[in-house]
């Protein structure tokens, strides 16, 4: 049932079963974890963060070593996008600390190429994007020891960092190697691997375009893989193309615009930290204010008790002592 409801149509279906499954096999550190996935799809931080500390619990008494690391991965990946959705950063950034203790060998030698290798790009990237933290995200560096389609990830942080800092020459350059990453991708003994970087790289194109004033171009790229996951969804610890897209449209001064990507966005991925900042701000500037409150006014209340200092969060909340 959860396998089979993981997509954002069908997520409402499996909480029932999310919730029971969580309490029937408390030894199992991948049974422990599959509830997220429908939890992290209806934007339930604090069930999806729980399901995962349960698992990496277990995980961690594991007898069989791989079979402990594999499952502190998935576990961990899960909160560090969890804890970010209700500011508790330090948190976050401890899963990305605790990701880094993990040792190479003790993954077996498959999932290194699938996706521990992707693990290490990853991590780092989605903290900085997440954060908006965009010279951190454009002085990331690929990790040396892993294949190209991974060392790609690094490339398409940086591009959407270089987008936010208006820094042509960053973005061509992020491009440029996402584009080579690619090719050498297509040659290399992973092919197949190949026509999963096409988000991505889509992604990656829309802001070198719209640093080179291709403002349409732009937007034609973002629109088409927000439409897509839309229909198919996305990875549960992936940004969303379409609250991307709302952030294009806001750096192009369009907030109402902005603001219907973001709201849109919010009906596949609700409750996202930066969905609802988005939405707010756009809905402040396009004189929405009754919308602006609504959105501004979610935001601390998902982050209720952390001790996040994200100016984004200080903005909403003196946006709402304003009214």
């Amino acid at each position: 049932m959860i396998h089979a409801a993981d997509a954002p149509q069908l997520a409402q279906l499996g909480w029932l079963a999310a919730r029971r499954y969580a309490q029937i096999a408390p030894a199992a550190p991948h049974a422990l974890h599959m509830p997220s996935h429908i939890f992290a799809r209806l934007g339930l931080w604090h069930e999806d963060i729980q399901s995962n500390l349960s698992s990496l619990a277990a995980a961690r008494q594991h007898s069989a070593v791989h079979i402990g690391a594999e499952n502190q991965i998935h576990a961990m990946e899960f909160m560090e996008y969890a804890y970010l959705q209700i500011g508790e950063d330090d948190k976050a950034k401890a899963m990305v600390a605790c990701f880094g203790r993990i040792l190479r060998q003790n993954v077996t030698e498959n999932l290194r190429s699938s996706y521990f290798d992707g693990r290490i790009a990853y991590f780092p990237a989605l903290y900085a994007l997440e954060m908006h933290r965009w010279k951190e995200a454009v002085g990331l560096q690929p990790p040396a020891e892993v294949e190209p389609y991974n060392q790609a990830i690094t490339y398409w942080a940086r591009a959407v960092g270089a987008g936010h800092l208006r820094d042509l020459a960053a973005a061509q350059y992020a491009v440029s190697q996402y584009d080579a990453m690619l090719e050498a991708t297509k040659k290399g003994t992973h092919a197949f691997r190949a026509k999963y970087m096409g988000t991505e790289q889509d992604e990656a194109h829309a802001w070198l375009a719209f640093l080179e004033g291709k403002n349409e171009d732009a937007l034609g790229l973002l629109h088409v893989v927000a439409d897509k996951q839309d229909v198919e969804g996305k990875g549960e610890v992936a940004l969303p193309a379409r609250e991307m897209l709302g952030d294009m449209l806001f750096e192009m001064g369009r907030p109402k615009e902005a603001l219907a990507a973001y709201e849109k966005s919010m009906n596949v991925d609700p409750n996202r930290f930066n969905g609802l900042y988005g939405a707010g701000r756009a809905a402040e500037l396009a004189h929405e204010r009754g919308k602006a409150t609504i959105y501004y006014g979610q935001l601390p209340k998902n982050c209720d008790g952390s001790h996040s200092a994200r100016p984004e969060l200080s903005q909403a909340k003196s946006s709402l002592s304003r009214n």
